[in-house]
């Protein structure tokens, strides 16, 4: 079967490699379509992130949709043909973590397109892959598998919603309006925030935050300013989510958050300076958010039940045969939001 994997820095390939069959509890997929995450784009770019470093070749990839193709034994509520999202998270549900309901936490996490264990845990970019049962979340008929793929980055954002303590009534700030910051926002106006500000570098960014739900747009490119009048009486913003991973946005919300509002820090660009003493004088609280682990249930409930419109985000869908050419168009911010690779289960039907 076709796979979707990368060697080293610039070093991507669409190799075989043999296909696996489901043992006791787990399924066998058809791999449909699978969607080019900044994380896959860290390896495909430098081969890692942090002190993180490709060690083996590893197949890319963790937001998948896909058909079960075949049951392995003692699987019952899934049928061959079944349309389903996979979630990527499998946690061990034995460790303390696990046990204290942190699950994005495991001690033993092997989550799909991995380089931070050895042996790397291989990526789901592949015509076939075998899962988990509690993996496979069923979808509705007529529900595109293109559009279940992105259960992954929308649980992203309902995960950093959590993280955040309550949305409802409140004045938000989305810093970074890619693909997480699109489907935060989405997230947010199904959760009740009152008014949401989403700013970015991009107008093709912007574009997509407005049709998923943005009150303001700011291209803070064009218009470097555009946060300043925020920043009167102490502030203007009770939360802000910063989803880019800039070092300049994080400082720029301490700025436009009220005292004793709430920062989220949602994008991954590396370490960043802070100017404690504003943080402590303005009372702020500065909360991390990783991955998720229940909000996945949840971004498929959205998605069966209609209840939040993902169709903008994806800006492109590219066949498995040209996978190196979809990673370099995802690189280009100017033209892209989320692509995805299409492996020919169906047709995208976006």
């Amino acid at each position: 079967m076709k796979a979707v994997i990368c060697h080293a820095p610039k070093d991507l390939r669409v190799d075989a490699l043999d296909e696996e069959q489901p043992g006791p509890g787990q399924l066998q997929v058809r791999v449909a379509f699978g969607g080019i995450c900044g994380s896959d784009l860290h390896y495909f770019q430098h081969g890692g992130f942090g002190t993180v470093r490709l060690k083996e070749p590893m197949a890319l990839g963790h937001e998948v949709s896909g058909v079960v193709s075949a049951l392995g034994e003692g699987v019952e509520g899934f049928t061959v043909g079944q349309r389903v999202a996979i979630s990527p998270s499998r946690p061990c549900f034995k460790c303390r973590y696990c046990q204290q309901g942190q699950h994005n936490q495991c001690l033993d996490m092997r989550f799909y397109g991995s380089a931070m264990r050895f042996p790397h845990i291989q990526g789901a970019f592949r015509e076939k892959l075998v899962i988990e049962s509690h993996q496979a979340h069923p979808l509705r008929a007529g529900v595109s598998l293109a559009i279940a793929a992105l259960a992954e980055p929308l649980s992203v954002g309902l995960h950093a919603i959590n993280r955040a303590g309550g949305v409802f009534g409140k004045q938000v700030l989305v810093t970074g309006s890619g693909p997480i910051g699109a489907m935060l926002i989405a997230g947010l106006r199904r959760a009740g925030a009152a008014r949401i500000v989403a700013a970015d570098l991009s107008d093709t960014a912007l574009a997509c935050a407005r049709a998923m739900g943005a009150d303001e747009t700011l291209n803070l490119a064009t218009q470097p300013d555009a946060l300043a009048p925020y920043a009167k009486d102490k502030g203007q913003f009770d939360i802000m989510f910063e989803a880019s991973g800039s070092d300049r946005a994080l400082r720029a919300g301490l700025d436009v958050v009220v005292p004793r509002g709430v920062i989220v820090s949602v994008g991954m660009g590396g370490d960043a300076q802070l100017p404690m003493t504003q943080l402590a004088a303005k009372e702020l609280e500065l909360r991390g958010t990783f991955r998720f682990h229940p909000e996945f249930a949840v971004a498929v409930k959205f998605i069966n039940e209609g209840l939040v419109d993902l169709r903008p985000v994806i800006s492109h869908v590219v066949r498995v045969q040209d996978a190196v050419q979809a990673f370099e168009l995802a690189c280009d911010k100017t033209k892209a939001m989320k692509v995805q690779i299409d492996f020919g289960v169906e047709p995208a039907g976006i």
